[in-house]
């Protein structure tokens, strides 16, 4: 269950940049190749998991250039280890925080952006007080997405990272481990429970969290229109 949580959590933070990045690429900007790059971030929804597994550990992999290069030079293996994990949950957890960013983001009213910068603020300023703010629901939401992406992943993560007990063996691993043992059905059901705690927990924070931005956004919006 630690490894999960320590899996989940490198999952968002991982995401977090390239994630919000590639929201606010898609929302904000029209270029060659955006629909492309549309196809290649939403991928690993329609691939089957075990194929987006097989394709990490190609890529990095200990006979691959990236792999090679990470365990000889770096002393840092990828393939079968928890970074390995982690890298499988974030691909497969990618599309949906980008898809819940480029949401909020496109919500959000550009005629403020535009005033916003008539008025002589700079583009990260815009984006640090206006677009972030408006666009901070979408964002929360993309990231608790990615957390339960991640505690549920299973067919990237065992082809890409193995069934290692201590290592990469994550909750769903592990209740695949035991529903091949015999007589581990009371084993079963509590990895079971700790596997829908955590999804519902990851859940009620998101609402939480959503619910408490909106009145307090809300409740400055009725302060300025009555000032």
């Amino acid at each position: 269950m630690l490894l999960t949580l320590r899996v989940a959590a490198c999952c968002v933070g991982l995401l977090l940049v390239p994630g919000v990045f590639l929201g606010w690429l898609l929302a904000r900007k029209r270029f060659f190749g955006r629909t492309w790059l549309e196809a290649a971030i939403h991928l690993p929804l329609v691939l089957p998991p075990v194929v987006v597994g097989y394709g990490l550990l190609m890529l990095t992999g200990r006979q691959s250039h990236i792999g090679s290069f990470f365990e000889n030079t770096l002393g840092i293996p990828i393939a079968f280890t928890w970074i390995a994990a982690v890298l499988a949950s974030s691909v497969m957890a990618l599309p949906l925080m980008v898809r819940a960013v480029r949401l909020a983001i496109e919500a959000v009213d550009k005629g403020q952006e535009q005033a916003a910068s008539v008025c002589g603020a700079s583009p990260i300023r815009v984006w640090l007080t206006i677009t972030l703010p408006a666009a901070l629901p979408g964002l929360i939401t993309g990231m608790i997405l990615a957390f339960a992406r991640s505690v549920g992943e299973f067919g990237a993560t065992i082809t890409f990272a193995g069934n290692i007990e201590g290592q990469t063996r994550t909750l769903p691993l592990a209740i695949f481990r035991a529903m091949q043992l015999p007589d581990a059905e009371s084993s079963v059901h509590r990895l079971v429970i700790a596997s829908i705690i955590l999804s519902l927990t990851a859940v009620f924070i998101s609402e939480l969290l959503s619910r408490r931005y909106r009145d307090s956004a809300l409740r400055t919006e009725h302060a300025r229109s009555r000032s």
